[in-house]
This record gives C-alpha cells, structure tokens and sequence, in this order.
C-alpha cells in the first residue's frame, strides 16, 4: 500500500485545496498603524497650520483674536502628536512619549512670530 504524498506546488501558485494564503499578521498590523498614524498627524497639523495662517490674516487691532487663534493652533498640534502616538497604543503622558508633545506647539508659535512681526 502506497500512500499518496500531496502535490507540492511552488509557493508563488494558489493551491486549489487551501484557498486563503497565510498571512503574517503582525506586519500587516504594523505598517497599517504607521499608515493611520502618519495621515491622522498630519491632517490635524494641516488644521493647526490654517488656524496659525488665519492668525496673520486678521487685522492688526484685533490682538485678542491673533493670540487665540494661535493658542488653538497649538492646542490642535499638540492633540494630532498625542493622537498619533495613541494610534500606536502607547500612552502620550508617560515619559518617553512626552517630548514629542512639545513638537505639537510649533504651528501656534511659528504663527504668532509671523502674527506679530
């Protein structure tokens, strides 16, 4: 009695009898992060950077308004880097995550130089 060894195919080939290819999980969960992460920081930093645009387009008398808009702008920055770091599953007030956060105030200061130049 012989018993019959299954066809091996070369791996590139779909086997008819197995039709879902492994996949490995965990690279795939990785660079979907990154992804997600990368599009979220930066959609929320575009807002920041508009808000801190706005600022310098508001008139000169109204200083008030200047000030507020870029202290949104940098509320905003630093909610899209804490945001980004969550995506990630790590949590954004523990230390090493921290320092990241002061990157998030850059688009209100940048724009409250360029308000009151």
């Amino acid at each position: 009695m012989s018993s019959q060894q299954p066809v091996k195919r070369p791996r590139h080939l779909m086997d008819p009898d197995n039709l879902v290819r492994p996949v490995n999980d965990h690279s795939l969960t990785n660079v979907q992060r990154w992804v997600m992460s990368v599009l979220t920081v930066f959609t929320i930093a575009h807002l920041a950077i508009g808000l801190a645009i706005a600022a310098s387009m508001v008139p000169e008398d109204a200083t008030a308004a200047r000030i507020g808009l870029n202290v949104i702008a940098c509320a905003f920055g630093v909610i899209g880097v804490a945001a980004g770091i969550l995506i990630h599953g790590n949590p954004p007030h523990k230390w090493p995550y921290v320092p990241w956060l002061l990157l998030g105030l850059l688009p209100g200061l940048v724009g409250l130089w360029f308000a009151f130049r």
